[in-house]
């Protein structure tokens, strides 16, 4: 039963200040989550003010901004020392409801899959929870793509709510991928290089002022990033291209996701 795995939540923040609070009493009513870990990444707001003064949050500093990735190596690490069974990453910007705790938890607790992701796409959340358009068009053209060159069936690989299993976590060698966004591509990328399965819930979500967003810029390098990473998984699944990203040890087992909407 799940019931006796340690569950560990991660929140990678950077000027989450007014959304930290909020994000905060959700995760701790859903009475399943043993730690939870904020990683500051050199917020310029009150964060870590706001993050020591809550009961029961490990709050670790970055003396410099590393990167959306480079935050999200070091939540996974101090999960893993802190004897972590299940992992759940969630943004501290109170984007995603930390309501789905308890489906997350079960599905991987249960053995069913060992990482699961919150979908925005799944029950057409995504447009109704505010997502600018062009955003929701960018997300469903990489997301076609992702899938063939993945050999996967995921309705979207840039939600930034995401549960995963210790052995997940200790089988991938993130310090070789990205400190910026594009890291979370190339993490999924990963567990279906290793064999592991995907499940998906449908999840709420909301935008407003005070929640992250890139902007298009920023987000116009990370489709690169995420077509970049998808190419080099299909040449080295064809043999045809080595990466640090997908070593070749034996026979790679082919990924079959699954999808449980809740």
């Amino acid at each position: 039963m799940y019931r006796d795995k340690k569950v560990v939540v991660v929140m990678p923040a950077y000027n989450a200040a007014r959304t930290l609070r909020q994000t905060y009493a959700e995760v701790r009513d859903q009475g399943l989550v043993d730690n939870i870990i904020l990683v500051d990444d050199g917020s310029k707001d009150d964060t870590v003010a706001v993050a020591r003064s809550l009961e029961g949050i490990h709050v670790h500093v970055h003396d410099k901004n590393k990167g959306y990735g480079g935050n999200q190596k070091t939540c996974y690490r101090l999960a893993l020392e802190a004897g972590a069974d299940i992992v759940i990453m969630i943004h501290p910007d109170y984007q995603y409801t930390p309501k789905l705790i308890p489906a997350m938890v079960s599905i991987i607790g249960n053995g069913l899959h060992p990482c699961v992701l919150g979908s925005r796409i799944l029950g057409g959340y995504a447009l109704k929870g505010g997502m600018p358009s062009w955003k929701y068009i960018s997300n469903r053209w990489l997301t076609l793509i992702e899938n063939m060159l993945l050999g996967a069936k995921l309705s979207e690989y840039h939600t930034g709510y995401r549960a995963f299993s210790r052995e997940v976590l200790e089988k991938l060698h993130l310090a070789d991928n990205s400190d910026d966004f594009v890291f979370d591509n190339q993490m999924l990328a990963q567990i279906f290089w290793h064999g592991f399965t995907i499940a998906e819930v449908s999840c709420p979500t909301k935008y407003f002022a005070e929640a992250s967003s890139i902007n298009l810029p920023r987000s116009i390098k990370y489709g690169f990033g995420c077509l970049s990473t998808g190419l080099k998984f299909r040449l080295a699944k064809m043999g045809l291209a080595s990466s640090k990203l997908f070593p070749r040890v034996g026979t790679v087992a082919t990924p079959t996701p699954a999808r449980a909407a809740v």
